[in-house]
C-alpha cells in the first residue's frame, strides 16, 4: 500500500499491523495505549450503584514484566516508522505514564515536555480514600535529540489569546453528543475529546501531514485528523471499536481548505539584518525614515544603524527607545518616502525573501 496515498483504518492487532509499515512513514504517532488500571474489584458509589469503570480485557496484563514488554514492542515499532524529523505522543495515567516514559528514553526518543490534561469534569473519588483523580499525562517527545519537530507555536500562541501556550492544559473530558454510544451505553470506556486532539495536531502538524494512532479506539485522532485535513493511519484490534469509528469518519465533514491556514512561526521566517539593504544599495545612508504620522524621523547610516536625536542603533533599538518600550519592530515602526507613498520598511525586506 502507498501510505501517502490516502487516510485509512484497519482493523487488527497493533503489533502484527505495525511491522507491515514501511520505515519512516509518518509524520506523527499519537498513541492512547492500554493503561493497565489493575483494577482489582468493582466501583460503587456511597448509594451502591455501579460505577463505569475500565476492565476491559484489552487493558489487562499478566503483570509489569508484561506490560513493560509490551511497550517496547510498540514503542519500537512507532519509532521505526516515523520520519526523522517525526514526534510522538504518549497519554497515561499515574498507573503507567512513568513506565512508558522510561521506555520513550531508554529508545532514544528525545522528551520535548510533559502536558498535563486537567480535567474539568473528573470522575470522583467516591471512596473518599485518595484524591480526586483530575489529571492525565502526555508525553511529546522527537524521534531524535536532533530531529527538526513541527511546533505551530504562533497558532498555539493565537489559540490562547496571544499568551504562550503552557504545559497545563484545562480540558473536559468526552461527553453529550461527542461520547459514541449505542442503546444508551457508552461504546468506549476511554474516548478522548476532540479538543485534546485539536490542539495536538494543531500544534505538531501540518496540512496533509500523516498521523499514526496504533490504539485507534472510538477514533477520536481520525475524526480531528479528517476535520484538520490532515491524513490518518488507525489501528483498532476490538471489532466493535472499529465499526463505530467506520461510522464516525462518515459523518466527519471536514473544514474547508481556505480555514486550514495557520500562523507561520517567526523563527521560520528568514532572518534579514536591515544592514543588508544597505550593503545591497537597496536603502542609501542618509535616507530619512519615519514613522506612520511623520512626526518622529531618523536617518540612516552607512553601517545600517540609525540616529534619531541623541539615540543611535537598530531600527529595533532606536524605536524602543521613543516608546519606552523593552523592545519593538523597526520593520513595521519605520516607514520611508516611495514614489510618494508612505511605506514600512518591511517593504524592502521582501525583495530578499525567496519567493518559494
Amino acid at each position: 500500500m502507498n501510505f501517502e496515498a490516502k487516510s485509512k483504518i484497519v482493523n487488527g492487532d497493533s503489533l502484527k499491523e505495525l511491522k507491515k509499515i514501511p520505515d519512516e512513514t509518518f509524520d506523527l504517532v499519537f498513541a492512547d495505549p492500554p493503561y493497565n488500571l489493575q483494577l482489582k474489584n468493582e466501583l460503587s458509589r456511597p448509594d451502591q450503584s455501579k460505577v463505569s469503570a475500565v476492565n476491559d480485557k484489552w487493558d489487562q496484563f499478566e503483570n509489569f514484566r508484561k506490560y513493560d514488554e509490551f511497550t517496547f514492542e510498540w514503542l519500537s515499532e512507532c519509532k521505526r516508522v516515523l520520519k526523522k524529523n517525526g514526534a510522538i505522543w504518549v497519554i497515561g495515567s499515574y498507573h503507567n505514564i512513568f513506565r512508558v516514559g522510561y521506555t520513550i528514553q531508554n529508545l532514544g526518543f528525545w522528551i520535548l515536555n510533559d502536558v498535563i490534561w486537567n480535567k474539568n469534569n473528573p470522575m470522583p473519588n467516591f471512596r473518599g480514600t485518595r484524591f480526586t483523580n483530575a489529571h492525565e499525562t502526555l508525553i511529546w517527545a522527537s524521534k531524535s535529540e536532533k530531529s527538526k519537530y513541527t511546533f505551530n507555536y504562533q497558532s498555539l500562541k493565537c489559540l490562547n489569546d496571544d499568551l504562550q501556550m503552557r504545559s497545563n492544559w484545562n480540558l473536559p473530558i468526552c461527553s453529550g453528543t461527542e461520547r459514541l454510544k449505542k442503546n444508551g451505553k457508552k461504546i468506549h470506556s476511554t474516548q478522548k475529546p476532540e479538543a485534546l486532539l485539536h490542539r495536538i495536531l494543531l500544534a505538531t502538524t501540518n496540512k496533509n501531514d500523516l498521523v499514526l494512532d496504533p490504539f485507534l479506539g472510538s477514533g477520536t485522532t481520525a475524526a480531528v485528523a479528517k476535520k484538520l485535513g490532515r491524513k490518518y493511519y488507525g489501528i483498532e484490534k476490538e471489532k466493535t471499536y472499529f465499526k463505530a469509528v467506520e461510522q464516525r469518519l462518515k459523518d466527519i465533514k471536514p473544514i474547508e481548505d481556505d480555514f486550514l491556514d495557520t500562523l507561520k512561526n517567526n523563527r521560520s521566517k528568514p532572518r534579514i539584518p536591515f544592514g543588508s539593504l544597505v550593503e545591497l544599495g537597496i536603502i542609501k545612508p542618509g535616507t530619512i525614515i519615519f514613522d506612520n504620522k511623520k512626526k518622529i524621523n531618523a536617518k540612516i547610516m552607512a553601517d545600517g544603524s540609525i540616529k534619531h536625536q541623541q539615540a543611535e542603533g537598530s531600527i529595533h533599538k532606536v524605536a524602543a527607545t521613543i516608546l519606552g518600550a523593552e523592545s519593538c519592530n523597526g520593520w513595521t515602526y519605520w516607514h520611508y518616502n516611495m514614489n510618494g507613498n508612505i511605506v514600512p520598511l518591511d517593504h524592502l525586506r521582501q525583495r530578499l525573501i525567496p519567493k518559494n
